[in-house]
């Protein structure tokens, strides 16, 4: 069952990542309000557990996401905070549009997300890797 266009996907993230993407959020108002108010409505309807209790097919910074946009090929990125972002790497960060879709998902769901250019995508996670070394 397909869920209605608009309809967000719950998320779950962890206490630090909440914390820490709180902050960069607020840093981002002046710079960008567009990207800081999407983040924020992301956190906002997240459900926030403890550190080192978030399942391993869950969406966290440091990720490693094979997904689906608009059910096209499967992309591989690393979800990363700006200053790590690097597209050449496929390390895109949080603020970007499909970096604030990706966090707090987990493998098979679905959201619809707006690009920058206004148009409307799906995306869809298909397999969760995290770092070895993650917190």
């Amino acid at each position: 069952m397909q869920q209605k266009t608009g309809r967000k996907p719950s998320i779950t993230i962890s206490e630090t990542d909440y914390e820490r993407l709180t902050g960069l959020a607020e840093a981002l108002e002046d710079r960008n309000p567009e990207a800081s108010e999407t983040m924020m409505a992301e956190l906002d309807r997240a459900r926030v557990v403890r550190d080192g209790s978030l399942a391993t097919t869950i969406v966290r910074m440091g990720s490693t996401v094979v997904y689906t946009a608009d059910e096209g090929p499967e992309k591989t990125v690393t979800l990363v905070y700006p200053g790590d972002a690097d597209i050449e790497k496929g390390r895109i960060s949080i603020t970007t549009p499909v970096g604030t879709a990706l966090i707090g998902l987990k493998e098979g769901q679905s959201i619809d997300w707006t690009a920058r250019t206004g148009q409307t995508h799906r995306l869809t996670v298909v397999r969760v890797t995290q770092e070895e070394n993650a917190a």
